[in-house]
């Protein structure tokens, strides 16, 4: 059984509306399996839905509500010395989604760890 180490913990405040949240979720999860071969599931709530991702070497998931985004992913020994990197990712695609920025293109490349 793998080691799991770091986590790492992205809150964002939003204005979409559950049903906006919902659909941005899910296309960030689409993303996730097509990009990096999580796999995901997603349970709808009556106020906050549960997002979760898995693949070797990361376990996590997305809560979604009306108003927030609150990810929470644990990373496996092999990833842990990415994680400063892997967070910084995943804080800019979720800003990216919300329309908060676009995504920097950067010598790092967030599919050298997926």
């Amino acid at each position: 059984m793998e080691a799991l180490l770091p986590d790492i913990h992205i809150e964002r405040s939003h204005t979409l509306g559950l049903p906006a949240a919902r659909e941005t979720a899910r296309n960030w999860l689409q993303q996730a399996e097509r990009d990096y071969g999580m796999e995901c599931a997603y349970t709808e709530g009556d106020t906050v839905d549960v997002a979760q991702f898995t693949r070797a070497g990361i376990d996590g998931s997305v809560e979604v509500s009306a108003e927030h985004f609150k990810l929470h992913a644990t990373l496996g020994f092999l990833y842990g010395s990415f994680s400063g990197q892997i967070e910084q990712r995943l804080q800019e695609n979720l800003d990216a989604m919300l329309g908060a920025r676009d995504p920097e293109d950067g010598a790092y490349n967030d599919k050298d760890w997926a």
